[in-house]
């Protein structure tokens, strides 16, 4: 810090709260995730299509209900009861899967469970975006995208502890989370507690930002064309699940999968809040830019790797991106919304949510009919166009906010 600068200030309260709420959350949901395959398919009989139909059901009910979610989330009062509910729901339905005896049981509860996550996500990033000044954003919400993934490290490590161990099986681990899961609830309850009474500020001073995303733009508006960016983006980026594939096909033992995604998640979180930082000094669209030019490249790396080293060494590297990116869309989405915060990040959360599932589909086909390899490239090469194409459609932009 240059001498005599003043110290930077504190995040708000709630803000801090929704970042141990998110931890506490994924902790608990991944616990579930990364067994999920062995579940439906070693315990229940399950098959592949199972597992696809699993991901995609739970992907596109999310994305469906954060369109409407967004649009609800415009009425201040109505933010707290539906960010309490949605965790609601995932507490109670997540232990509910131990006790399935079929494999549609656990898509019907995987699906209920992502409609908890479609519900709360809209309100809770427009909580945050109103509770926090707009020059701070992007620390914001890379303490909450962070701490996130602080989670998802800490729960797939104690799952496989306890079933390495012997100490419980599957259907048990699965049931304790419900443990992480009560204490989301009071944490989730305590956050939006007087959230609608901190919410002024910040919506005054988003009236003042340039470009307001209108409460139905998902719907009968155009989009603003940086959410377009963005949605490409997500539209083009390879799955998780088709690079974990590509890392066993290279090598990695599937026993050390739940490691190697535990420490996937240690870069993503640690990276959060370097990308937040950089998006309140740089800007979210320089920092977003950034991050869209390491996955091209590392996207092609991937593409040409040949051995087990070069899939762990590569897939950690990836998850920079996410450090580079999730936090300065929200950033950005914030400043596009305007006074409809709700609305715009139920556009954000919902449009981005489609094109992944689009977009994994169809790299998917493309993995699948003509080889790692290719999918790779064409996903590099879509990365490497929007990277061209960004300062084009930069240009709308008033200079961003820098701290």
């Amino acid at each position: 810090m240059p001498e005599g600068a003043a110290p930077s200030p504190p995040l708000p309260r709630q803000v801090k709260l929704f970042g141990w709420v998110s931890l506490l959350n994924d902790f608990a949901s991944e616990m579930i995730y990364p067994l999920l395959p062995a579940f439906v398919t070693g315990v229940l009989g399950g098959g592949p299509q199972a597992l696809g139909a699993l991901d995609g059901a739970a992907e596109f009910a999310a994305a469906f209900v954060k369109l409407g979610a967004g649009r609800l989330a415009d009425r201040v009062p109505l933010r707290g009861p539906m960010i309490v509910l949605g965790y609601f729901i995932a507490v109670v339905v997540r232990p509910v899967i131990a006790v399935t005896g079929a494999a549609w049981q656990v898509i019907g509860l995987r699906v209920v469970d992502r409609l908890g996550k479609g519900l709360r996500t809209p309100p809770r990033d427009a909580l945050i975006a109103d509770v926090t000044p707009a020059e701070m954003r992007g620390r914001a919400f890379g303490l909450q995208r962070g701490m996130d993934h602080a989670g998802a490290v800490l729960g797939p490590i104690l799952a496989w502890s306890l079933l390495a161990s012997g100490s419980a099986n599957v259907r048990a681990v699965i049931g304790w989370s419900i443990v992480p899961g009560v204490v989301v609830l009071v944490l989730a309850a305590w956050a939006v507690r007087d959230g609608a009474a901190k919410g002024g500020s910040g919506r005054q001073q988003a009236a003042s930002a340039s470009g307001p995303m209108p409460p139905s733009a998902a719907v009968s508006r155009p989009l603003p064309p940086p959410l377009l960016a963005i949605s490409a983006f997500y539209l083009l980026r390879m799955p998780d699940t088709l690079i974990i594939l590509h890392s066993q096909q290279l090598g990695v033992p599937v026993a050390i999968v739940p490691l190697l995604w535990a420490a996937v998640h240690v870069v993503r979180s640690s990276s959060s809040f370097v990308g937040g930082a950089a998006s309140d000094r740089l800007g979210p669209g320089q920092t977003m830019w950034v991050g869209w030019l390491v996955y091209a490249m590392l996207a092609v790396g991937m593409a040409r790797a040949g051995t087990a080293a070069a899939a762990w060494g590569l897939f950690l590297a990836l998850g920079l991106v996410s450090g580079l990116t999730e936090s300065p869309e929200r950033a950005l989405v914030a400043r596009l919304a305007g006074t409809h915060q709700g609305s715009g990040f139920g556009a954000y959360h919902g449009i981005t949510g489609f094109a992944a599932l689009v977009g994994g589909v169809a790299l998917g086909g493309v993995f699948q009919r003509y080889g790692a390899a290719t999918a790779f490239f064409a996903s590099a090469a879509g990365g490497l166009a929007l990277v061209l194409a960004w300062p084009i459609v930069a240009r709308g932009l008033r200079p961003e906010v820098r701290g």
